[in-house]
């Protein structure tokens, strides 16, 4: 199925009620924005992927919309996102309260940090950190393709900024709720690519 249709199948699922050509053309928009050339991880490839793993309609929505502004440049994308889906979802016609959790689920991705009973919230997150449990290879593949975001930082600034969201991630309780078996080859990654991004700073 074209992701336009994918688009006007989740948002009819989540209330929506403009006409198709309206859909179609917020469809189009975020399509748009998921295919910039500056993406080379947070495009549609990595949009399907989440897709592939949500069954929720208003969480889907929240997925086309968590990475609809991605400027490596911002430290504000989540929150410049989550306002873009709330607007495009108004357009969409979706009821205020879909747009309103939607827009919440897009914010919670900063951190990912979720609250126990917030189902939505951990099937976002387990699709959105599920590229973390990769096998080695694949997963320094997912590293160069975010370092190629990047290619304006200088290497000692990536080292840093890089070190530290990987350790607020390895700070989080858990990382995965809906999957608890992708825990410990995510957090194997994790530690080994903080080891290696120390050895780097010292070399």
């Amino acid at each position: 199925m074209p992701l336009e249709a994918v688009f006007a199948e989740d948002a009819r699922a989540a209330g929506a009620s403009a006409p198709d050509a309206t859909l179609e053309a917020v469809a189009g928009e975020l399509i748009a924005r998921w295919s910039e050339p500056h993406r080379h991880y947070h495009n549609l490839a990595h949009l399907e992927a989440c897709l592939d793993e949500i069954d929720d309609p208003v969480t889907r929505l929240a997925a086309w919309g968590h990475d609809a502004i991605y400027d490596s440049r911002s430290p504000a994308n989540e929150e410049r996102s989550a306002l873009l889906l709330t607007h495009l979802l108004h357009r969409c016609q979706t009821p205020p309260d879909i747009r309103d959790e939607a827009a919440r689920l897009v914010r919670l991705t900063k951190g990912h940090a979720v609250d126990p009973g917030d189902e939505r919230g951990k099937m976002l997150a387990d699709a959105d950190l599920n590229v973390l449990t990769r096998p080695w290879p694949s997963y320094l593949s997912y590293v160069d393709a975010v370092r190629r975001e990047y290619a304006h930082v200088s290497d000692d600034l990536w080292r840093a900024g890089r070190a530290a969201i990987l350790e607020s991630l390895l700070d989080l309780p858990a990382m995965f709720h809906l999957h608890p078996e992708r825990e410990e080859p995510a957090r194997a990654n994790l530690h080994r690519e903080l080891t290696q991004l120390h050895q780097s700073a010292g070399a």
